[in-house]
């Protein structure tokens, strides 16, 4: 398995953040991680990507646990934050080099204009940061969350604040990308997930409440009737 979360909960004072879940997740799949406001996401990710420590339980990805051996994991993680935090002062491809020298990538400057052609950024690359629109700081995250090749690659909202023509480029570009690693992402955009995942994990109050292909979400989960759309199967699970 590409990631393997066994137990795995954090909480903060009286509140569990996250509460004892497990999944695990196969190589070339697309993973959509939902969940509402204060679900337990982003949380998620931060210990996954091991920017977070769990109170319990354990995280792998690909094999190695990210809190007894945590940078060798993170070099097999990708991570575009929600925040998508660049240095807007830099050039394109003075930043993702710059990147890419600190995941010590060999051939760095290879790698960067390999990750550049990928994620479409030639035309964009002599510019400052600072000067693109939000689908190409978008582009440029993922680009950075990219040039080390890693096996796993973990996106947090990464469709938020995007016009239709850019969501659908980022789509194209996290289906592309999905073909040859694992990607796991949150969303608040339901159609984003039946556009780009195969398989959903939805999260509310720390606990997962299904875990499904969304082909299959209808039978895995108690349902008042068959024909719910995902919205209307979320809003569902996630109401109370």
């Amino acid at each position: 398995m590409s990631i393997e979360v066994n137990g795995l909960a954090k909480q903060y004072g009286t509140q569990r953040a996250v509460d004892t879940i497990s999944f695990s997740i196969c190589r070339g799949e697309i993973v959509g991680f939902l969940g509402p406001n204060g679900a337990g996401k982003s949380t998620t990710l931060k210990m996954l990507t091991g920017y977070l420590t769990p109170d319990n339980g354990s995280a792998q990805i690909g094999g190695i646990d990210v809190v007894k051996d945590p940078i060798a994991a993170r070099k097999k993680i990708g991570y575009l934050t929600e925040l998508n935090a660049l240095y807007y002062d830099m050039f394109v491809r003075e930043y993702l080099l710059f990147i890419a020298e600190l995941q010590q990538v060999p051939a760095a400057k290879v790698a960067v204009e390999k990750v550049i052609v990928q994620t479409r950024l030639s035309t964009e690359s002599h510019k400052r940061i600072a000067e693109l629109s939000k689908g190409y700081k978008q582009r440029v995250g993922i680009a950075a969350a990219l040039v080390h090749d890693p096996e796993v690659l973990i996106l947090d909202e990464p469709t938020s604040g995007l016009d239709p023509n850019q969501l659908v480029e980022i789509r194209e570009l996290i289906q592309s990308t999905g073909i040859n690693k694992t990607v796991l992402f949150s969303t608040h955009i339901l159609q984003e997930a039946e556009a780009i995942c195969n398989r959903v994990i939805i999260i509310h109050k720390g606990k997962i409440v299904a875990d499904s292909l969304l082909s299959e979400l209808h039978k895995k989960v108690s349902l008042p009737r068959e024909t719910m759309s995902l919205e209307e199967i979320f809003r569902y699970l996630t109401s109370s």
